[in-house]
């Protein structure tokens, strides 16, 4: 059985999606998640779906190797980000090579790296007159946003789309895609 560990920072509906995808799954589940915000709303979503969730700050890590050590337990075969926003340290990405990957509100490279995520990049889709915009989910490296595309999907921005517009757009676009994504790398 294959082992995933979610990073997620905010309500975490990217993390609940997974977490059901791979409920009744043969060869793969959500093992663990994590967030670097103690009030999360991932975390109560977490406890309803009975999935372990643990909060740290930061501390634990980038600066010691407690969220490391908390990895290397859980022994994962893939590492998703899913709504989490802080830099992944170095010395994680080292150990976990290949492993982590992310999902970002925009087809990158356009609207990535640092400051870029949420109603920003959608805010900012839309104030470019952009004609789409769409997912992309990549490898994690030592810069934001900048890891190998594995996969990207997009959709139709209208000139009379609100940012709001655009972010349901998103928001449809993740739910669809994102576990089919996670899933085949597993495989």
């Amino acid at each position: 059985m294959k082992r995933i560990v979610i990073f997620a920072s905010g309500s975490g509906s990217n993390a609940e999606n997974l977490i059901k995808f791979f409920h009744n799954s043969d060869n793969a589940s959500v093992i663990q998640v994590l967030t670097n915000n103690p009030h999360a709303k991932v975390l109560e979503r977490c406890k309803k779906l009975k999935v372990s969730a643990l909060s740290f700050n930061r501390i634990a890590f980038s600066k010691s190797e407690d969220v490391l050590n908390i990895l290397k337990a859980s022994q994962p075969d893939l590492i998703v980000l899913a709504g989490f926003l802080w830099k992944f340290p170095e010395f994680i990405l080292k150990d976990f090579e290949n492993k982590v990957i992310n999902i970002h509100p925009a087809l990158l490279p356009k609207y990535g790296g640092k400051g870029m995520y949420g109603n920003f990049v959608h805010e900012a889709v839309v104030a470019n007159k952009e004609t789409e915009t769409g997912i992309t989910i990549h490898y994690v490296n030592e810069n934001y946003d900048e890891g190998a595309i594995i996969f990207q999907a997009k959709c139709e921005v209208e000139p009379s789309d609100s940012a709001e517009d655009v972010a349901k757009k998103i928001h449809e676009l993740e739910m669809e895609h994102f576990p089919k994504v996670v899933q085949q790398l597993i495989n």
